[in-house]
């Protein structure tokens, strides 16, 4: 499927009006959301500061005469519309499963329904706006920008795992919505989740975000971004100052025990050793060999492994997250195969017993809802087979399409595509990690296609060389 045009009208081409003089730059909606996020942390709307932000860059492609799509976006298409129609199983029983409350139900659907239509919107916008008006390198330090915002954030809730506050906004909900336990998660700011995982509680970072996985979804995100601005040609003084916050992000990212985090990011390690030999030969290696001693040294000396093999005896929460998606597969199937549930549900009981569940002496019996505990098992109960299948077509055909570009952008962005299929089996990354993903994508379609652009200008300009 070919870029095609969403919007018709106007000239045929990725920027089809002319250019207009504008009081405000092409970027501001980004610029506001990511240098405000710790003020938007305050106020208890990191959240919603997405949509909030969403609506002018919607405006901006309204407006626009001409608005392209990537190759691949029918997919992408589908499966919203799978969105759209899983919602008339809202009210239907799932196998194994409780329906719970309509309102309930009705605002955690409205609230996904909400994060796709944003990055579906952030998609589009940076795609189709000029990489004059909105440089690629600013875009690129905004995201490094939130490297370092969620690096500190993770470093204080080492420091002070028991700050929290009222944010601004529970201040001014009434108390029923404000207490309702779906919105307290996202409004309220605290630093860290106390959980007991390895048989003591232990703080795990969250700042600035809501859950302890969602910060560790979202470092992992924002980290190639904050490499090539901050270690890039055009760093200045970022070079400089890039070695002390990743020393800082590193001191979250052990006592996070974060498992998917941990995984990611010897993944990126490998992708970036491959892009190296692939860039530059391996005559690369010479000089790859002493980063990677002085790493491992380093990784050796912290307390890393210590965390590390503790978190390995203490993986009681495997067997329930792969009872869960087993049970998950089975409940869809069983019950709507091809668009799902609309929407997550609790399990009935517990894998033990059916009358099994949480108490006071044992919390953890508890079964978290089907659709939880990673995106793709969200993907699978919410909209069934049928919007697993499209949902996942659409980024395996983005990875295909750039998979063989040597563009540093277009690599970064394969590297977020990359932690993304990984992590959506153990992460809700439908949040902020997805919008990044989406910004990624529209930062990788715009480079290659203006890059075929150029080589097509290039040819139409050559002289033209008769046979003699």
């Amino acid at each position: 499927m070919s870029s095609r045009h969403v919007a018709a009208g106007g000239a045929v081409g990725a920027v089809g009006v002319p250019r207009q003089r504008r009081r405000w730059s092409a970027g501001w909606p980004l610029s506001v959301l990511f240098l405000g996020f710790p003020l938007w942390w305050v106020l208890g709307i990191t959240e919603f500061v997405f949509f909030l932000a969403a609506v002018p860059m919607a405006w901006a492609l309204i407006s626009r005469r001409t608005v392209v799509a990537p190759r691949g976006f029918g997919w992408w298409i589908g499966f919203l519309a799978v969105v759209l129609v899983s919602a008339t199983m809202l009210t239907t029983d799932a196998p194994f499963s409780n329906t719970g409350p309509l309102g309930g139900t009705l605002l955690t659907y409205g609230y996904r329904l909400c994060w796709y239509a944003a990055v579906t919107i952030v998609l589009l916008y940076v795609g189709n706006t000029d990489r004059s008006e909105l440089p690629t390198g600013k875009v690129v330090r905004l995201l490094g920008y939130m490297f370092v915002v969620t690096a500190f954030g993770g470093l204080l809730g080492v420091l002070a795992p028991n700050l929290e506050f009222t944010s601004a906004l529970e201040l001014l909900l009434p108390d029923p919505i404000a207490t309702n336990r779906f919105l307290q998660a996202l409004i309220h700011p605290a630093t860290a989740d106390i959980q007991n995982v390895l048989g003591f509680d232990q703080p795990r970072p969250r700042a600035p975000f809501a859950y302890a996985n969602s910060w560790g979804a979202n470092l992992s995100f924002y980290l190639p971004f904050f490499l090539y601005g901050w270690f890039g040609r055009d760093a200045g003084w970022r070079r400089i100052a890039g070695w002390p916050v990743l020393v800082v992000a590193a001191v979250p990212v052990v006592y996070s025990l974060n498992r998917g985090l941990w995984a990611v990011l010897v993944v990126g390690a490998l992708y970036a050793v491959v892009q190296v030999i692939r860039l530059r030969g391996f005559n690369a290696v010479a000089w790859l060999a002493p980063v990677a001693v002085v790493a491992v040294v380093a990784a050796l000396l912290s307390p890393l492994p210590t965390m590390i093999g503790e978190r390995l005896a203490n993986q009681h929460s495997n067997d329930r997250r792969s009872e869960l998606a087993l049970k998950t597969i089975e409940s869809t199937v069983k019950g709507s195969p091809l668009v799902g549930f609309g929407n997550t549900r609790d399990v009935e009981g517990s894998f033990g017993s059916i009358a099994g569940g949480a108490t006071l002496g044992c919390p953890a019996c508890a079964v978290p809802p089907f659709g939880t505990q990673g995106h793709l098992w969200l993907v699978v109960f919410t909209q069934g087979l049928l919007g697993t299948a499209l949902f996942l077509a659409f980024f395996l055909v983005r990875f295909a399409r750039h998979v063989r570009s040597r563009e540093p952008v277009t690599m970064i962005g394969l590297a977020v595509l990359i932690f993304f299929l990984i992590e959506i089996l153990v992460y809700d990354t439908l949040g902020a990690p997805l919008f990044t993903l989406m910004i990624a994508l529209g930062l990788m379609w715009r480079t290659d296609r203006d890059a075929q652009d150029d080589r097509q200008d290039d040819r139409r300009s050559a002289p033209a060389v008769s046979s003699p």
